[in-house]
């Protein structure tokens, strides 16, 4: 007989987890315990959301689970933020929350978590796949083999389970788990795609982050050249394709290029749409008159499928890499990729001697950050500014969100993503909103000695809210910091090195500097708070 706790971290521990995130509490307490003993690493963060955004990073490096923690109460709801993330992104992360005691519940409890005080598990159902509390010790073998088997297969993403500090402590029979291997099956419309592919006379591929998530990135590169697409992506579909690859166009929507508008305003008739509900963010300057005669939508399942864009539409419902391999024909490819159309030429870095811009400093991240480099983006205009500037050389080595958007999210998955893999090249692209909402979590990378550039665009304003506002009222409220925050100083703070940067030479010396310093560096950028983010086609 062995504790529930006990058993928890044991299968934790079978399926390759190394660390997990989280804020200790009382009703937590036998989980931390059987943690340590049985070495799996605890890592302390500065707040619940920053615990989960660290395991939606964890997740997304190593492509498997990520596990956040928190305490009954406050921990519990401090965590939802970060589910709704991890939703969004498609991450099988496993959120447990405590509750002081199961037989004593329906009798005043400080921070109880049951129906008679704050549900954690009601509250966790819309940002999960599965939220559930186990109340007896019988319970838990088929109720924590259902997590994760909902978290780890098809439609991937976060699962949550409420287990109450005494059932943490009863003890079962041990057991044996093993998650069944699910073959995904081949959309049956594929000779259907096949044939509309070889018929289009203008085609384009449209690729959103679901490319990431099925890491179909040699797929949708063979489709390209197989059949001469011209390929644009959707802002959180920047990384999906190099940036040279023939044929690239930039991407479409917020952040969005002129050559991508310009082809759609010169009339497509086949759209072949992969991994993206095509929402508000993606489709911002999609006008009428850029709709194509046909659509093809390959997705994970079919919610947002012929939702946003009224053509006839083909869905193609499973995993993107699986159903493209079926259409893919390797024998032709050389020959395909000498007749796609040349994407648009990026202008060159500003001079160094110029007033920085964002579109400098993302630049110059480019141009000093390794090709290796994951890079996650935060949610504001900074980030739009690199789906924009910054060229991707590496599939898979650029992260963003556009649905959920969390500002601060990208500084926990860039530390969660190191923990995953520390030998692995992070960076963070952040702003000052985002950093005083989760930058204290620069703390934990200090503590562990974490090689992370924070790399933080100020400009003393909430400046993707504050652009929209004024472009669409002629004014904006509440988006204006009174007083600047000296973000190197709150960096310098916490223990990492920092650098307060007004030039582009500045900024070139801070991220040279990074690329040895065995720590986190803060480095904060002071871009031009006039300069107008490509964020404005979205109403």
């Amino acid at each position: 007989m062995k504790t529930i706790a006990t058993i928890l971290v044991e299968h934790l521990k079978s399926f390759q987890v190394t660390h997990a995130f989280g804020i200790p509490g009382k009703a937590v307490v036998p989980l931390l315990l059987a943690m340590e003993k049985n070495d799996l690493e605890f890592v302390l963060s500065r707040h619940e959301a920053g615990a989960g955004f660290m395991a939606g990073g964890y997740s997304r490096q190593n492509n498997s689970l990520g596990v956040a923690i928190g305490t009954s109460g406050p921990g519990g709801t401090n965590l939802l933020t970060a589910a709704g993330q991890a939703k969004a992104f498609n991450l099988p992360v496993l959120f447990i929350t405590g509750h002081p005691s199961v037989k004593e519940s329906g009798r005043a409890m400080g921070q109880d978590s049951s129906i008679f005080g704050t549900d954690l598990v009601k509250m966790f159902e819309p940002v999960t796949l599965f939220s559930a509390r186990v109340e007896r010790g019988d319970q838990f073998p088929l109720y924590f083999q259902h997590a994760l088997e909902t978290a780890l297969t098809g439609r991937k993403g976060p699962v949550h389970l409420s287990i109450p500090a005494d059932v943490l402590m009863e003890e079962i029979e041990p057991f044996t788990l093993s998650l069944p291997h699910l073959e995904q099956p081949v959309s049956p419309y594929m000779n259907e795609v096949k044939s509309l592919l070889e018929h289009a006379k203008r085609p384009l591929l449209f690729l959103g982050k679901g490319v990431h998530i099925s890491q179909a990135y040699d797929e949708v590169k063979y489709l390209s050249l197989q059949y001469n697409l011209p390929v644009i992506t959707t802002p959180c579909g920047k990384g999906t394709i190099r940036t040279d690859h023939p044929g690239y166009l930039g991407p479409f929507g917020l952040g969005g290029t002129q050559a991508a508008s310009d082809y759609l305003n010169e009339g497509v008739d086949l759209l072949i749409v992969i991994g993206t509900k095509l929402t508000d963010m993606t489709l911002a300057g999609f006008s009428p008159n850029m709709y194509p005669e046909q659509v093809i939508h390959f997705d994970i399942e079919p919610t947002f499928i012929g939702k946003s864009i009224p053509v006839p539409t083909l869905p193609v419902i499973g995993d993107a890499k699986i159903n493209l391999q079926a259409i893919l024909d390797p024998a032709i490819l050389e020959s395909a990729a000498t007749s796609l159309v040349e994407r648009e030429t990026l202008e060159a870095i500003s001079s160094l001697t110029e007033k920085i811009s964002a579109v400098t400093a993302v630049k110059l991240m480019r141009k000093h950050l390794t090709s290796e480099t994951i890079l996650f983006g935060d949610d504001g205009s900074h980030t739009f500014y690199a789906i924009q500037n910054f060229d991707i050389e590496k599939e898979g080595t650029f992260f963003a969100d556009d649905v959920f958007g969390t500002m601060g999210h990208a500084i926990g998955y860039a530390i969660g993503a190191k923990f995953a893999n520390p030998e692995q090249a992070i960076a963070c692209l952040t702003g000052d909103g985002c950093t005083m909402m989760h930058g204290a979590e620069i703390s934990a990378a200090v503590c562990h000695g974490l090689q992370i550039p924070f790399i933080v665009l100020n400009n003393g304003r909430l400046d993707m809210v504050d652009k929209g506002m004024r472009y669409n009222l002629g004014r904006s409220v509440g988006t204006v910091y009174e007083y600047p925050a000296n973000l190197s100083l709150f960096g310098e703070a916490l223990g990492a090195a920092a650098f307060r940067c007004f030039t582009a030479q500045e900024v070139e010396d801070a991220l040279v500097f990074a690329q040895t310093y065995k720590g986190p560096t803060v480095i904060e950028i002071m871009v031009d708070p006039e300069e107008i983010p490509p964020t404005l086609k979205r109403g």
